[in-house]
């Protein structure tokens, strides 16, 4: 009798629900989140070296309501209701920092004690106007504001936000704005040891479950879809969210290379490679990108055929070429380059994709870029940019080859920490080849 996909499907459902009915999971994220304290650490401790490096004197961002900035969330100001302007000015002993608040907001903001002082804006005054008072007097020499052209997470600042502070500033203090975009790259771009250690666990989660995942598979009858529809059930068992697009998160792909790409109904068979690339947000901040790899046996086989473990070995020492190369200091360009010297020499056709890229507060963070020494590419300045101790990658050692239809790649992506002795991993790297059998 033939299994119907939607009888797989609750197969995979089931497998991913039941194990923990008689007893309660151990979540290590149910609990309260450890953002707020950990919020307050890196805007005291990081914020005013960031300020140096990118030489600016006063950061200035503006917050409302349902179009808030994209820092939001790391300055305190994600709960905005009207028009508010916080101010991180650069002083001797460290960061003094005012929010321009209205008066809704301005007890809740004193409460939670992230800023040094809260001045209220009252009904029919306008926070920007009364910031702009504050700089005249402040005088800096440098203002930063969220407007960028290459970093998105820097570019929350609306025209028409703008235009309104060039207007309270005057003449003489507006050409003074430079982007907060370096600002904003030095800041985010290095991640505190609690911070790490969060995406450690989170991490070895994501490991555990996409090879879990590979065990209920069953060759010529489960489809790449019931693979995604198995990790999106444990996500829900834990409670943690996608950590980017939820259609296209987990990807899972047997057939040949899609990119960024859904899973699809594609049947599983024997002599298919399998990738799944899942990556999980956890206490809805951090988040995690791993992938694991999978060969389907043929029923006659017992170990995968001489090519496709080759094709694996030559990625997987990728993944440990490039992390040698990633020390304080180095650029991006100089790992990207090394990988692809060594797929080079093992006969990989070129990827288009990056080495890779930081992880933390999205999938694609911001940081130095492991990439740039594709064939005729001119190198971008993230790639050009030195790692520094702090900084997360999620990364990949990639083989690929030709597969009817198009190609096939390999790209083992684990997820690594700066130190100041270079590359830590955050869990174990694959070594193996998951091997699936054929049930007859």
């Amino acid at each position: 009798m033939k299994i119907t996909s939607l009888f797989i499907s609750l197969i995979f459902l089931i497998s991913a629900c039941t194990s923990d009915i008689m007893t309660p999971i151990d979540n290590p994220f149910s609990g309260p989140s450890p953002w707020p304290e950990i919020r307050n650490e890196r805007i005291n401790s990081l914020l005013p070296e960031a300020m140096d490096r990118a030489g600016v004197d006063v950061w200035a961002v503006i917050c409302r309501e349902n179009n808030n900035d994209p820092l939001a969330m790391h300055i305190g100001c994600e709960n905005a209701g009207g028009t508010a302007v916080f101010l991180f000015s650069k002083t001797d002993n460290g960061i003094h920092s005012i929010a321009f608040s209205p008066i809704g907001e301005a007890t809740a903001l004193r409460e939670v004690a992230i800023h040094d002082s809260v001045t209220i804006v009252a009904r029919g005054e306008s926070a920007v106007s009364m910031a702009g008072d504050h700089l005249q007097r402040l005088n800096p020499s440098v203002i930063a504001l969220n407007y960028s052209s290459g970093t998105a997470l820097a570019d929350g600042l609306s025209y028409t936000q703008y235009r309104a502070v060039v207007s309270a500033l005057g003449q003489q203090l507006s050409s003074r704005i430079v982007s907060s975009e370096e600002l904003v790259y030095e800041w985010l771009s290095v991640k505190l040891p609690a911070e790490i250690e969060i995406l450690r666990t989170a991490a070895e989660l994501t490991a555990v479950w996409e090879e879990e995942a590979y065990k209920q598979v069953i060759p010529g009858v489960s489809t790449d879809a019931d693979i995604a529809r198995f990790l999106k059930a444990k996500m829900a068992e834990y409670g943690v969210g996608d950590a980017w697009a939820p259609e296209q998160n987990p990807n899972v792909n047997s057939g040949v290379d899609r990119g960024h790409s859904h899973a699809t109904d594609k049947v599983i068979m024997p002599g298919d490679v399998i990738q799944i690339d899942f990556g999980i947000r956890v206490f809805d901040t951090w988040v995690t990108d791993i992938q694991r790899f999978a060969y389907v046996l043929h029923p006659d086989e017992t170990e995968a055929p001489e090519d496709i473990q080759r094709y694996w070995e030559v990625a997987r020492e990728g993944v440990q070429i490039a992390a040698r190369a990633m020390i304080p200091g180095a650029t991006g360009y100089e790992v990207d380059k090394a990988q692809r010297e060594w797929m080079r020499e093992n006969g990989s056709l070129p990827v288009m994709w990056s080495t890779g890229h930081p992880v933390g507060y999205v999938a694609h963070d911001i940081g130095p870029a492991l990439g740039g020494a594709q064939e005729g590419r001119t190198p971008w300045p993230a790639a050009l940019k030195p790692i520094r101790v702090g900084n997360v990658f999620a990364f990949d050692g990639f083989y690929s080859w030709e597969i009817e239809g198009g190609t096939k790649t390999i790209s083992v992506e684990e997820m690594v920490h700066i130190t100041e002795n270079g590359a830590e991993f955050l869990v174990p790297p694959q070594q193996d080849l998951i091997l699936i059998p054929t049930r007859k």
